[in-house]
């Protein structure tokens, strides 16, 4: 049964801005040129000026922003890249893509990111960097990240694929590592019209060597400095992402208008998101913990109400990582365990937040109210 009330409707970002999109890839189609042009330079200029660092480079995908950032810092076999054990497995995945090991780091129950006090016992010789996600749309507490990077002489890394647009103590996500990788999957707060990611530094040799990794190793045509790779951003994308960016920080504001009222409203047994004042958070998603997951989903179900687990198995306990099957993090765990994510997306209805709001209090739409809200 289609929910009354999605998870999240990715058709009316499309409709609120139809006419602009249109115009966009139209833009494109009269130029003949679909790869590598000048929406890709437009967009990386916009991007990277939004996210106040002097580089942006678009890629084919978030997982490719983050591994070609490892691939152009030289880490890769016998090398270890501090992670958090509560994320997606893309995070993973791009260590392991290097060819370096991912050593998983357990997160603050309360912010479910990384916990910085837990990171200098996981350092080795071996430890090249430390890739902070910013989980949810919430800043990494990354001042204490950074120190230690600076003692250690490791690299940071942000995975900022869930927060376009968050500040961590007034700084834009993006710029306060040694490189960021953002993911443009369409469900993201900027989301394209299929697969796209960008790269954000300060740093200009490292922006270089990445641009010329993601187009074959080649700085000039037909001539590689490297053993490159495919994973470009399309003109399409581009195009769309130009348009999108601009009303980036108003849908942002409509999350945390949506994200304040369920923080006043709901209560336990739900345990409610938890965030720093040092953080302002974007709402990628809005997740509770319940200690009877399945039931509250149901619940929610049974009204025709959207809600996603975001993320139902640690990546530690994926087949994938079959090899860290004996090992237990046990924080990342009972996350996982207890974790639902509720609809928050920037055309979530205050009627239909409303409806959500009775069906966690106790009560039920009525068969009218479901119905009206499923036109």
């Amino acid at each position: 049964m289609t929910p009354a009330i999605p998870f999240l409707d990715l058709k009316a970002p499309i409709e609120e801005l139809r006419a602009e999109t249109e115009q966009a890839i139209q833009r494109v189609l009269d130029s003949g040129w679909f790869i590598l042009g000048e929406e890709v330079k437009k967009f990386e200029a916009a991007f990277a000026e939004y996210c106040n660092v002097t580089h942006c480079i678009g890629v084919a995908n978030g997982l490719d922003a983050l591994f070609l950032i490892l691939k152009a810092m030289e880490i890769g076999p016998g090398d270890e890249v501090i992670v958090p054990s509560n994320t997606y497995i893309a995070t993973w995945l791009a260590v392991s893509y290097a060819g370096a090991t991912p050593v998983p780091v357990e997160p603050d129950i309360l912010t479910y990111n990384i916990d910085p006090s837990l990171i200098e016992a996981a350092i080795t010789p071996r430890t090249k960097a430390i890739l902070a996600v910013h989980l949810y749309g919430q800043p990494a507490d990354m001042d204490p990240i950074i120190a230690l990077a600076q003692k250690y002489k490791l690299k940071v890394i942000e995975d900022a694929a869930q927060a376009h647009g968050a500040r961590y103590k007034g700084r834009r996500v993006g710029s306060l590592g040694d490189a960021a990788g953002f993911s443009f999957y369409p469900g993201k707060n900027l989301g394209a019209l299929g697969d796209g990611g960008a790269i954000t530094t300060q740093d200009s040799a490292l922006a270089e060597k990445i641009s010329i990794l993601r187009n074959y190793g080649s700085a000039k045509k037909y001539h590689n400095l490297y053993k490159g790779y495919n994973s470009r951003l399309d003109e399409i994308q581009a195009a769309v992402l130009i348009e999108r960016l601009k009303t980036l920080d108003e849908w942002n504001e409509r999350r945390k208008d949506l994200a304040q009222i369920y923080l006043q409203e709901l209560s336990g047994p739900l345990v409610l998101p938890f965030v720093p004042d040092w953080a302002d958070p974007v709402w990628h998603v809005f997740v509770v913990r319940h200690p009877d997951r399945a039931h509250l989903q149901a619940q929610l179900t049974a009204q025709r109400i959207g809600s996603v687990i975001h993320y139902p198995i640690p990546p530690h306990q994926q087949p994938a990582y079959a090899e860290m099957a004996d090992y237990r993090y046990p924080i990342s765990e009972k996350i996982h365990r207890e974790i639902l994510s509720l609809p928050i997306g920037p055309h979530l209805s205050r009627q239909n937040q409303s409806l959500i709001l009775k069906s966690l209090q106790g009560g039920k739409p009525t068969d009218t109210q479901a119905k009206q809200n499923s036109n």
